[in-house]
Parts: C-alpha cells; sequence; structure tokens
C-alpha cells in the first residue's frame, strides 16, 4: 500500500501556470506507474497524464499535450505535474494516483489502485 498527498493547486487566471506535486510514502515508490486524473463538477473523472516508473515514458490527454508535463523522482517518491497556459476547461479537482500493473495502457481509471484525496485547481477568465 502507498499513501499519496497532493498539493500546489490553487487559483489561476487563465494563462498561467501551476505545478501540483503529490507526495508518496513507502520505500517502493519506483515500483508504480504514476498518473494524474481530474474530475469537474458534474463531470466523470478523467485521465491527464502518466509516467512510467523509471520515467522514460509518459502519456497525456489531448487537451492538454504541449502544455502540461508529469515528472518524477523517485529519489524524493513524488511525481509533479507542470501545467502551463491553463484555460478555464482545465478547472477540476486533480488527482494523483498509483498502480504496480504494468500491462495496462496508463491510461485507464480503473487500472490504477491507490488514490489522493486531491487538489483544488481553478482557472479564472
Amino acid at each position: 500500500q502507498v499513501q499519496l498527498v497532493e498539493s500546489g493547486g490553487g487559483l489561476v487566471q487563465a494563462g498561467g501556470s501551476l505545478r501540483l506535486s503529490c507526495a508518496a510514502s513507502g520505500r517502493t515508490f519506483s515500483s508504480y506507474v504514476m498518473g494524474w486524473f481530474r474530475q469537474a463538477p458534474g463531470k466523470v473523472r478523467e485521465f491527464v497524464a502518466s509516467i512510467s516508473r523509471s520515467g522514460g515514458s509518459t502519456y497525456y490527454t489531448d487537451s492538454v499535450k504541449g502544455r502540461f508535463t508529469i515528472s518524477r523522482d523517485n529519489a524524493k517518491n513524488t511525481v509533479d505535474l507542470q501545467m502551463n497556459r491553463l484555460k478555464p476547461e482545465d478547472t477540476a479537482v486533480y488527482y494523483c494516483a498509483a498502480t504496480t500493473s504494468t500491462i495496462g495502457s496508463m491510461r485507464g481509471l480503473r487500472e490504477y489502485e491507490y488514490w489522493g484525496q486531491g487538489t483544488q485547481v481553478t482557472v479564472s477568465s
């Protein structure tokens, strides 16, 4: 089991930037594929980005490609999401997630076993 705690959310104007961070407990962080998901009011939780165990592979949903960057530091047990050129459509609660599975697409909600509590990101026009 791993515990995940997100931080870095807040209020930002359109075009601005935020950096989210997810801190994980335990000594086996490098064994987990890590992902970021988001959920806006009245909408389903959706995939945003994921990163492989070593950090060598990343995946992004089309709507954030070129604007968001996921990274991880296995020595610090953290995964970050750098969010640039934010849009009002990015407003959501952002969740950090982890899975030990390596056979999935790295994009599926049901692939992830462990979840943080979420951090609110609000982008104003």
